[in-house]
């Protein structure tokens, strides 16, 4: 079992309340509403974060213009927030699964492989700012980008079957697919160590819509339950008049064919993060993105402000045997019951090497290391630069001078990374996995020249826990 704090929430429940404060700001879903509802899709991708690795015209000259408008079409619906919303994420930070290619939408009848429009994540590696790139995948060998990871679509987390998820005109379904009237289930035998609650309530919907997809009005498939741990059931009934029902196969299968079924994806086997912190109390109606909060049976409440709360009360520090005032003025913290011509005094003895004043003491520490810290890592985590920047204005001043310490180091990280980021878009990066052979096209064997990690992993029957909803 996972565990708990003492007041009882999952750890789980905790992770899914920060990302849903941090990992989509209120000011990028306004923004890209507002791009959106001016019929600026690039713009509405641009403003959450969504690079666009597609050329329509070239689609146009290959495919044609059917499949150039219904592509076109789907970028005009697509809702990037929405989609960044609910797109796959791991413990503990409750970052964006790195290394996923995800499908969005599938055209059939362009050839033998059908076209696919997906959303694509970077490796932990360059994933900084949390972006992400659309693109269309042609097929095994067809123009992948050599350098990401995964560049072929994942049957587990596929979102052409959930186009609610995505799509802004069809978010209104949400509510019947994710089973908001239904109550969750556990499944206490097979369980993965999340305490995550199994939408199996719905799983004979949509074990329906997955088989018909794959040309099978029934028959068995798969539901991925933990790493090494798969559930194989099957779907049947009388006749087309009847809901289908699920089953237990009679006989085991052999591994080969197991792995050839269909596998239900994420998106449908798990219950919704956000009908689990509503029921929780841990997050109001107000604070889902719009589009969820209108699909969902809650009230909605007020939109959240996207105005970051400027500190009202001066800090108070005692000084010399009274309490002194520390605030903002001209855009820097000051202590401003200090003469201008006394701080400048004290701060060249500190700078000799004398004593400071207890007033400049907590001056430098709220630089150093403010109480709003985590909140400025969390916002940077996730790759929202702008409300991080906010934070430390609204605390220090936008004419601060940040000193050596934990919040400089934060910000100098995520610059970093930042670069790290541009190499890997740019197909510049040499970074490998320790245990890939590149030049082999294969992975290596074990030897004592292989790094312990990667020798762990290769011989370790245990994998990181990981939360799988999207």
């Amino acid at each position: 079992m996972a565990h708990h704090f003492a007041n009882g929430i999952p750890t789980r429940l905790l992770m899914w309340q920060r990302v849903r404060e941090y990992a989509v700001p209120p000011s990028m879903i306004e923004t890209a509403a507002a791009r959106r509802a001016a019929g600026d899709w690039a713009g509405a991708c641009a403003a959450a974060r969504v690079d666009v690795d597609l050329d329509l015209r070239a689609v146009r000259d290959r495919y044609g213009t059917d499949l150039a408008h219904r592509l076109r079409a789907d970028l005009r619906r697509l809702a990037p927030d929405l989609l960044r919303w609910h797109m796959p994420r791991i413990a503990p930070d409750g970052r964006l699964r790195p290394g996923l290619t995800l499908t969005l939408a599938r055209y059939p009848g362009s050839g033998a492989t059908p076209p696919h429009l997906v959303v694509r994540t970077p490796p932990a590696r360059a994933d900084a700012g949390q972006r992400m790139s659309l693109a269309l995948w042609e097929g095994p060998g067809n123009g992948a980008p050599g350098h990401h990871p995964h560049p072929h679509p994942d049957r587990r987390f596929r979102l052409d079957l959930h186009r609610h998820l995505w799509d802004g005109e069809r978010s209104s379904e949400l509510a019947l697919r994710c089973g908001a009237d239904q109550a969750p289930r556990v499944v206490p035998d097979r369980f993965d160590g999340t305490d995550s609650p199994w939408a199996q309530a719905r799983w004979a919907a949509e074990a329906d819509l997955l088989l018909r997809d794959a040309g099978r009005p029934r028959g068995a498939f798969t539901v991925r339950l933990a790493a090494r741990s798969r559930a194989v059931l099957e779907l049947a009934a009388p006749d087309d008049s009847h809901a289908p029902v699920l089953r237990p196969l009679h006989e085991a299968l052999p591994a080969q064919e197991v792995a050839a079924l269909p596998v239900l994806p994420e998106a449908a086997a798990r219950i919704l993060p956000d009908l689990e912190l509503l029921r929780a109390g841990l997050v109001p109606a107000g604070r889902l993105h719009p589009l969820v909060a209108a699909a969902l049976p809650t009230p909605r409440a007020a939109a959240a402000s996207t105005v970051v709360a400027r500190p009202g009360d001066p800090h108070r520090v005692e000084c010399r045997g009274e309490v002194h005032r520390i605030a903002l003025r001209d855009g820097t913290l000051t202590a401003i019951d200090h003469d201008p011509d006394q701080l400048r005094r004290e701060e060249l003895l500190v700078a000799l090497g004398g004593p400071p004043l207890p007033c400049l003491r907590a001056i430098d520490a709220v630089h150093r290391s403010p109480e709003a810290l985590p909140a400025v890592r969390e916002r940077l985590g996730h790759g929202d630069v702008t409300g991080a920047l906010a934070v430390i204005e609204g605390l220090l001043g936008p004419g601060a001078v940040l000193r050596d310490g934990p919040l400089l180091a934060a910000l100098e990280s995520a610059v970093a990374r930042r670069v790290d980021h541009g190499l890997f878009r740019a197909g510049l990066s040499h970074a490998e996995h320790p245990a890939a052979d590149t030049q082999a096209g294969r992975r290596p064997r074990l030897g004592r020249h292989t790094p312990l990690s990667a020798r762990h992993k290769r011989v370790s029957r245990s994998r990181p826990r990981t939360t799988l909803y999207p």
